[in-house]
């Protein structure tokens, strides 16, 4: 599929990039978690062929602004119904992994006209301690930045799928390589994830396809308590995989998505 890269500029200034790959409505939009990027997800665009995809770079992130003002969930939740707005016909397909799944259940709680289908891959209510969130920014402060090259970063980074993602991901500047991200915005934007947001995940109306991996970050306790709190939840597992079952069970993961598509396009 061929895809268009667009941006807008927000209320607050802020520059937000995304991808549109052309097709048919309903379109599939997908929100990536922290510290990635819109085009972690190419590949699942391309597995949804015919079907009109809008990947967003969230601010802080990608070809976004890299240091906004303001890292707030309801910022992240407003540029996202700003480009729905602009590039595709309503109700959408809302699919977030990680803090992206818990951008689009927020949207799905304030704008439930605006979602037909919720897709939630790795994410939850929200939560963590401060020190958590604070062990996040001194990971990626701890980033020898810039690298010299491509096998540098991968040789400080690992060569896993997240941290593949991680240097396809970085930005040639004339002394180097250096991430499409602050630490420090980074940090600031987990902690407002960090905020239990139990009222809004129960007012969530819309049918919801929750993914979870085997190898994730949720305990089982927590994977249950969540999708017990829900309204119209369908549950699925994915076995082998890790938080970032995208990248290394994509075969799970699309096989996945493209049921939960197929099933809400035949019912539009």
């Amino acid at each position: 599929m061929v895809s268009a890269t667009k941006q807008t500029v927000v209320d607050d200034g802020v520059r937000i990039a995304y991808r549109v790959f052309d097709g048919v409505e309903p379109a599939v939009v997908v929100l990536h978690g922290l510290a990635g990027s819109g085009r972690e997800f190419i590949d699942t665009a391309n597995g949804l062929p015919g079907r009109r995809v809008i990947l967003i770079d969230q601010r802080g992130h990608g070809h976004s602004t890299t240091r906004p003002a303001d890292t707030s969930r309801e910022a992240h939740v407003s540029d996202v119904v700003d480009i729905v707005g602009k590039e595709a016909s309503v109700p959408v397909i809302l699919v977030g992994q990680s803090m992206g799944a818990h951008t689009a259940m927020l949207l799905a709680a304030a704008r439930p006209d605006l979602v037909r289908q919720l897709v939630m891959l790795e994410g939850n209510q929200g939560g963590g301690t401060a020190d958590e969130h604070k062990a996040v920014g001194d990971f990626f402060r701890s980033w020898a930045v810039p690298f010299a090259d491509r096998a540098e970063a991968l040789a400080a980074l690992g060569e896993g799928p997240l941290e593949k993602a991680w240097v396809d991901g970085l930005e040639e500047r004339a002394d180097g390589l250096h991430p499409r991200f602050d630490a420090d915005v980074m940090q600031e934007t987990i902690e407002a994830v960090g905020e239990p947001r139990w009222t809004e995940w129960e007012s969530v109306e819309v049918p919801t396809l929750v993914l979870y991996a085997d190898g994730g970050m949720f305990s089982e306790e927590q994977k249950a308590e969540f999708v017990s709190r829900g309204r119209a939840v369908r549950r699925v597992d994915l076995t082998g995989a890790s938080h970032d079952a995208h990248l290394d069970a994509f075969d799970q993961w699309i096989s996945a998505l493209r049921g939960a598509v197929a099933e809400t396009a035949e019912a539009s």
